[in-house]
């Protein structure tokens, strides 16, 4: 302990020279790292959007505290945000351009590196044509360099073959929304959970992965009814009333199931489904091949406990219902997403306090990139071959309107696709590391081989920018500003606190000083911009009036409020807590929401005698994404120091491995080899779970290259594999798993948690 806390304060508490001083705002400080000032900003890595202050001295950050009048995360931090001022002067940071001469990354001016990058683009497109260069982004950039780069890359650059790894995570709930309610959105707020009478948290570990929503679930008087649906026992399920043990990848068919027994019933608020929505008659129809004796077979959850669980929709004041990967990262999510949003149609339960569907959102930026970088949707939500959205925007923005695109390029694997079919020749990737996150580690790698041009943005010495042809060293948190919007739609400030390290330069200004190598272009979309908030004002113009709108935010505001939740405007000047109520109407044309029909299809890589269990994959709290930002952080990789295999105690028994022994995993794909292993009751018999995090234990050369056909997301969830032990080399024999005794198993791990087996079922509301 005494050594991890010399990692975070970086000094030991037992030296006498270092003194400590009492500030107060933020409590004890070492002396030596007393900040000369503190910098406003807000936490860049996961979408809950922590406020806080970054401690600046002698010009460099040597302190992070939560600020405590932040109406996110009311002074407190998670261990990233906690040491998050430690990143800036990583030993990963990429301090200066890089291209590859004789082999070999080396050294460039940024002339040298727009030169080579720009000339090649030019040539591609001349001999391939512009659709041939295709760009990779993230949900880590400010929402001004969002729009900046996605207003380059699709009307300066001319391809529309664009996405970003936001695909990789938060694209279903995007198509979810879109399909049922007319809009990207997230629906409520933090202050919902603070408000309903029952929460349902369906493939969430808000634990593990969004530690600081615990706090709002905390001031809750209610005492709510939190129902964690999920295959595994995580942390979230340990803090339940109430734990599902669902089968995996059968959500969309318990929700379908739910929505069935709601009808059967009569419970379902008929006047609500009248004035707000289409389908109803449909969707009757469609859930007659979803009564409960056929979902529980499916699902693993007997009769009694849905009846149950429907009943809680209708029973309560208030209901919602939040999720995340589990149900965001399958080939049924889009659907799945809309099955939820069904139930609460039908019941509801939406756009009032406490209620509603809610996305919990990955990256601290993802919902910037999906406002405004021309990914899923053109800026402020305009749908791509809207003709009127379009014009609108030409208009707005001051542009051509016959430069912009009218449909969306490929998405994020159609983009490899087309690297692997020849079609696409350069590939520009800003802020991620797909040789790590991504599916199908060996197909992406061979594929990648394939261009004649790789291009990488980014901060960090990642595992792909070692592979490109040129890199582009970017800055990062705390030396740029802008702004992030957090999942409750909360747009937050981001200030600068330091100079960039070395040579690097934001990514604002890179596409700026870039865009200079293509002709007029610059002049054509970025007249006089010169700062981010010259592409801020821009936002607010073009967001005015849409579902997103900006317009009456100020980067004042953000500051003086701790952050705004859109829209704003002259009509509410301090932005909105709730969609869809009363007054903010459903954004289809005849502004009714849409019921649909969506069906649950058998897994998509189901097990068998060669690959009996099933690999799950997820996040840890003390790492994040492919760790570029956080393996250079001791107390980090002290906590967390390497990856693991969660297996449950009776396939231990069976392959003779214990907690701390080494196995090794396989798949149709791939093989990994030397993981630790550790023994739990979180996880079923046949199932296992390891963090995909680590670059050393390649998970991602396991998982499948299944998507959701609407989304593009992948199915990450569900892998059919084996698990090989020294003692046992040929693994596991494939087995029917009795649901009962899981159950029981389940019980048993996680003794005081209630687990719905047997309920009395109280019919009407």
């Amino acid at each position: 302990m005494i050594s991890l806390i010399k990692d975070f304060l970086g000094f030991d508490i037992k030296e006498e020279k270092y003194k400590l001083s009492s500030d107060p705002q933020f409590g004890v400080i070492a002396d030596e790292k007393k900040p000369d000032k503190w910098v406003f900003s807000t936490c860049g890595y996961c979408g809950v959007g922590c406020g806080l202050y970054i401690g600046v001295k002698d010009g460099k950050a040597v302190y992070t505290k939560g600020n405590p009048k932040h109406d996110v995360n009311m002074g407190t931090l998670c261990p990233k945000g906690l040491s998050e001022h430690q990143l800036i002067n990583s030993k990963e940071r990429v301090t200066l351009p890089l291209i590859r001469r004789a082999g070999t990354l080396r050294p460039a001016s940024w002339k040298d590196s727009f030169t080579k990058v720009s000339s090649e683009f030019k040539r591609i497109a001349k001999e391939h044509g512009e659709k041939a260069v295709g760009v990779l982004s993230t949900g880590q950039l400010l929402t001004e360099e969002f729009y900046t780069l996605g207003k380059f890359v699709q009307l300066g650059l001319k391809t529309n073959n664009y996405d970003g790894n936001t695909t990789l995570c938060m694209a279903s709930a995007v198509m979810g929304y879109k399909q049922s309610l007319g809009s990207d959105g997230p629906v409520g707020s933090y202050e919902d959970f603070e408000k309903a009478n029952t929460i349902f948290l369906i493939g969430a570990n808000i634990a593990d992965n969004h530690p600081i929503l615990k706090l709002h679930l905390a001031k809750n008087k209610n005492k709510p009814n939190i129902i964690v649906i999920d295959p595994r026992a995580s942390k979230t399920a340990q803090m339940a009333t109430t734990f599902i043990p669902i089968k995996p990848r059968t959500d969309l068919a318990l929700y379908n199931g739910l929505a069935y027994i709601v009808m059967e019933q009569g419970w379902e608020d008929e006047g609500y489904i009248q004035a707000n929505t289409n389908g109803y008659k449909e969707l009757k129809k469609h859930l007659k091949d979803y009564p409960p004796q056929e979902v529980a077979n499916i699902t693993g959850i007997d009769v009694k406990t849905l009846y149950e669980l429907a009943r809680q929709f209708v029973s309560q004041d208030s209901v919602l219902s939040a999720w995340t990967m589990g149900v965001n990262q399958s080939f049924m999510g889009t659907d799945t997403v809309s099955a939820i949003i069904n139930l609460h149609l039908l019941t509801g339960q939406i756009g009032r306090e406490g209620a509603g569907p809610f996305s919990i959102t990955g990256q601290c930026n993802a919902m910037g990139t999906r406002e405004f970088g021309f990914t899923s949707s053109l800026p402020g939500y305009r749908n791509y071959g809207d003709e009127e959205a379009l014009t609108d925007y030409a208009s707005k923005a001051n542009i051509p309107q016959n430069i912009i695109p009218t449909e969306r390029g490929y998405k994020y694997a159609e983009i490899i696709d087309a690297i692997d079919r020849g079609e696409i020749k350069a590939l520009w990737i800003v802020a991620t590391n797909p040789l790590v996150s991504f599916v199908n580690q060996n197909k992406l790698r061979a594929t990648l081989d394939k261009l004649d041009l790789l291009v990488v943005q980014d901060a960090f010495m990642s595992d792909t920018a070692e592979i490109a042809d040129v890199v582009f060293s970017a800055a990062t948190w705390g030396e740029k500003e802008g702004t992030y919007t957090n999942s409750e739609r909360r747009c937050n400030r981001a200030n600068k606190a330091v100079e960039p390290i070395g040579d690097a330069k934001s990514d604002f200004d890179i596409v700026l000083e870039f865009s200079k190598y293509f002709g007029g272009v610059n002049e054509l979309l970025f007249p006089e911009w010169k700062k981010p908030i010259d592409a801020f004002h821009e936002m607010k113009k073009v967001s005015e009036g849409q579902l997103c709108d900006y317009s009456g935010i100020t980067y004042e505001l953000l500051e003086e409020h701790g952050g705004i939740q859109w829209p704003c405007n002259k009509e509410r000047p301090l932005g909105t807590k709730r969609l869809y109520s009363p007054d903010i109407a459903f954004r289809t044309k005849d502004e009714k929401a849409n019921l649909l029909c969506v069906e649950w299809f058998p897994m998509a890589e189901p097990q068998s005698t060669t690959f009996p269990a099933l690999l799950n994959t997820g996040r840890t709290v003390e790492q994040w994404h492919t760790r570029t930002k956080t393996r250079s952080i001791d107390i980090l990789n002290d906590l967390a120091p390497e990856s693991w295999i969660d297996i449950n105690p009776k396939d231990a028994e069976a392959l003779k491995v214990k907690s701390g022994d080494r196995m090794a995993i396989s798949s149709v794909r791939g093989r990994v080899e030397d993981i630790m292993v550790r023994v739990s009751g979180s996880v079923r018999e046949g199932n296992i779970f390891v963090p995909f995090h680590y670059n050393t234990a390649l998970v991602n050369n396991l998982t499948n290259d299944s998507f959701c056909p609407k989304s593009g997301e992948p199915n990450y969830k569900q892998t059919a594999i084996q698990l090989h032990s020294y003692e046992v080399p040929d693994g596991l024999v494939f087995k029917e798993t009795e649901i009962s005794g899981e159950i029981e198993h389940v019980k048993t791990a996680y003794e005081g948690i209630k687990i719905i087996e047997k309920v009395s079922i109280l019919n009407g509301k």
